[in-house]
């Protein structure tokens, strides 16, 4: 039997180990971060003719239900799929936190590797105020993921660890942070959002140097059923983070019900290849590492995240 500590596959060729890059990252912390409690304007008026969301990221955008809305409904829309997946956001970064924490209790302290745990728990509880603030600046209820997936997400720490933890958190801040970088400079865009994602963005690029670095080191040094367990569950948990990104309740803000809501949605060609579009580049990630095969993999093209296959067409009949 393969011991578990042995390398038995390749590092992606761009990876750094995770000591490394957590010393480097330490620096970087100490000389920009951000407050958002005084770095953000909050109490300046929003402009109710600027969007939340770009239309064409909003998730019934092209469907005959979008078609129905009118101008004002679109943006109420946006709005609410906006705060939806920052209540994502706060839900998944909870979850991250805890397994830092985690991570921490069995690390040596001082360690730059610790140090750095304790500088990303710090980071998100920042970023989960903000979230929370900006939602209740919006008006908008606290969404999250659906009470069941809420429920059983408290398992997440017993069924990831090392390279399918941070893998994960890599699918949830990397798909994030694409959406994010597309809207953060569009002056269509509510100020207090574009604001938002610009103090995410900058943070988070720290966090997910450390997770890639984590998600590298952890492959190298898994025995093959090892890696084959982290590979399935990072598909798992991949799948319920996607899905967990609009909250159906969205749809009710606009006199749609829920599930009809939900429904043409995930039917929606154009919501699917944003969410394609979204994780392009952690799925190429995570593939170079060796996270994407096995029978984990359908589970990522349900979420969107890669392709569907095209059927075979039947042969014509002679």
């Amino acid at each position: 039997m393969t011991d578990v500590s042995t390398p038995t596959t390749t590092r992606p060729a761009a990876s750094r180990t995770s000591a490394d890059v957590s010393a480097r990252l330490l620096r970087s912390a100490a000389k920009k971060s951000y407050d958002p409690a005084v770095d953000i304007d909050w109490d300046a008026p929003l402009d109710p003719q600027k969007t939340w969301t770009p239309a064409h990221r909003v998730s019934l955008y092209g469907t005959e239900l979008w078609d129905a809305l009118d101008e004002d409904q679109r943006r109420e829309l946006a709005k609410h799929e906006a705060c939806s997946v920052a209540g994502a956001g706060v839900w998944f970064e909870t979850l991250l936190m805890q397994r830092l924490l985690k991570d921490f209790y069995d690390d040596d302290p001082t360690s730059d590797r610790a140090q750095w745990a304790l500088t990303e728990v710090a980071d998100e509880c920042r970023h989960s105020q903000m979230f929370a603030r900006m939602t209740q600046v919006a008006g908008v209820p606290s969404y999250g993921p659906v009470p069941w997936v809420r429920a059983m997400s408290k398992l997440y720490s017993l069924v990831t660890w090392g390279p399918s933890a941070y893998a994960t958190i890599l699918v949830a801040e990397e798909v994030l942070d694409r959406l994010q970088r597309e809207q953060a400079d569009d002056p269509d865009v509510q100020p207090l959002m574009r604001q938002v994602n610009k103090i995410h963005i900058m943070e988070e690029a720290r966090h997910v140097s450390f997770a890639r670095a984590e998600v590298a080191d952890g492959m190298a040094a898994r025995s093959r059923p090892a890696r084959a367990y982290h590979r399935f569950a990072t598909a798992f948990v991949s799948f319920f983070i996607v899905r967990s990104l609009i909250h159906p309740g969205v749809y009710s803000s606009v006199g749609i019900d829920p599930k009809r809501g939900r429904k043409a949605a995930l039917a929606n060609p154009h919501y699917q290849e944003m969410i394609r579009w979204a994780g392009e580049k952690i799925v190429g990630f995570l593939d170079e590492a060796g996270m994407v095969k096995g029978p984990g993999k359908p589970l990522l093209r349900r979420a969107f995240l890669l392709p569907r296959r095209a059927r075979r067409r039947a042969p014509l009949a002679r």
